[in-house]
């Protein structure tokens, strides 16, 4: 299915491992992830919902649905952005996370946008 060049969005990610938070004796691995959401479309989209699939190393899967992000449902304009960050919390050393928002344009029309997916990898543990 194509999206139409007004529902255009690009996302972005980026993973950083809290070792200040984890311990790995206990298994809890802690990670924070910044999410970028950026509007190439041409009409103005709300964040309405997202859904994220959590996955560790032991195929332990998480999903995770709600309103928003962080709080917020942020109205993204064309050629502008959202940016926030959150995290996650592993009991293996390395896993992965994918899913998608769901966005409304101006219309009151709702399409989903893919988040692809990204690893949760404490540093120096894959190649």
């Amino acid at each position: 299915m194509n999206t139409p060049d007004n529902h255009r969005i690009k996302i972005s990610t980026q993973v950083s491992y809290l070792s200040e938070q984890s311990n790995e004796v206990e298994n809890r691995f802690v990670f924070s992830y910044t999410i970028t959401i950026t509007n190439t479309g041409s009409t103005t989209a709300k964040l309405i919902s997202r859904h994220w699939i959590i996955t560790d190393a032991n195929r332990h899967v998480e999903e995770v649905r709600g309103q928003g992000v962080i709080g917020e449902q942020p109205l993204i304009r064309p050629n502008q952005g959202f940016e926030y960050t959150s995290g996650a919390v592993l009991s293996t050393q390395v896993g992965t996370m994918s899913g998608s928002y769901q966005m409304q344009a101006e219309d009151g029309s709702r399409f989903d946008v893919p988040i692809p997916q990204f690893v949760l990898s404490v540093p120096r543990v894959l190649h």
